[in-house]
């Protein structure tokens, strides 16, 4: 992945999840796809290592594998599979779970988890996320669109 100078605007690091990275790729307009559109370059974005499986393992043939593999390299890149971030994220999801919320998708706590435990916001397009910002403070970006 390569380096990318950030202006001023660049505050904290904002992790794209799959939910709006498959869209960007298919060249969906979405609001959190133009959000990407408008902030590549001013914000420093980033993917999880489980983010980026679950938007390749999507693809089935080489050349757009390929291109999107490149694409991806203006995301910062994140190794997001310690033994102490699967601790939190379980007892992120047991704190959940004692509020009546099942989370359906292990890869969506562990998302969330690391970007509270980093204090990285978060872009989504996924319900899944919505116990978390609301019980669990993760900040998400509102694309206000």
């Amino acid at each position: 992945m390569k380096a990318t100078t950030y202006t001023k605007d660049a505050r904290r690091t904002v992790i794209v999840d799959s939910s709006v990275l498959i869209d960007y790729f298919a060249n969906r307009s979405t609001s959190e796809t133009d959000w990407i559109d408008r902030n590549l370059g001013r914000r420093r974005l980033g993917v999880t290592s489980l983010i980026l499986t679950e938007v390749l393992q999507g693809i089935r043939s080489d050349d757009p594998f390929a291109e999107t593999l490149g694409e991806l390299g203006h995301f910062a890149f994140f190794h997001a599979e310690s033994s102490d971030l699967a601790i939190q994220s379980a007892n992120c999801y047991r704190a959940l779970r004692r509020r009546g919320i099942t989370i359906r998708n292990t890869i969506d706590c562990l998302t969330a988890t690391f970007c509270i435990h980093e204090g990285y916001e978060l872009l989504h397009n996924e319900r899944d996320f919505e116990p978390f910002q609301k019980h669990l403070h993760l900040e998400v970006i509102h694309t206000g669109i």
